[in-house]
């Protein structure tokens, strides 16, 4: 049986959670073998849902949000063994709930997930844009 916990960032184990972004393949595209810029990827987040099958992490949901008008989904990750049991869908639901209802959930999609969202309700604007790192203004 799972269970969910909203999880204060300083309560999250590092370690554990990098085994997580390993087996959710979330891992590749994070820097989760740089321990000062993963580290400080989960202490400023300001929400924190958190899945567990017994002692084990099987899911994440680490958002950065204001609780008034906006909740960026920054990370959504579930191991792959236990990926399909509706996990992904209930992290993202209690993001919502916990961010306020009348805020907006906004996330990039990974390429592989671009298919997964809109099933779940979301929407694809077309009017989003993104700065990448390194990427400078004109």
């Amino acid at each position: 049986m799972v269970t969910y916990r909203r999880t204060p960032a300083a309560e999250i184990d590092i370690a554990q959670t990098r085994e997580l972004y390993r087996t959710s393949t979330l891992g590749e595209r994070r820097p989760i073998d740089d321990d000062a810029r993963f580290t400080a990827m989960l202490r400023n987040a300001n929400l924190i849902f958190t899945a567990w099958d017994g002692d084990l992490l099987v899911g994440i949901a680490r958002s950065l949000t204001d609780f008034s008008h906006s909740t960026y989904l920054a990370d959504l990750a579930v191991r792959v063994s236990h990926q399909r049991k509706g996990i992904g869908k209930e992290l993202m639901r209690l993001t919502q709930e916990a961010g306020g209802a009348k805020t907006s959930l906004i996330l990039l999609a990974a390429p592989a997930a671009v298919d997964y969202y809109p099933r779940v309700g979301f929407t694809h604007p077309p009017s989003a844009w993104w700065l990448r790192p390194g990427d400078r203004l004109t």
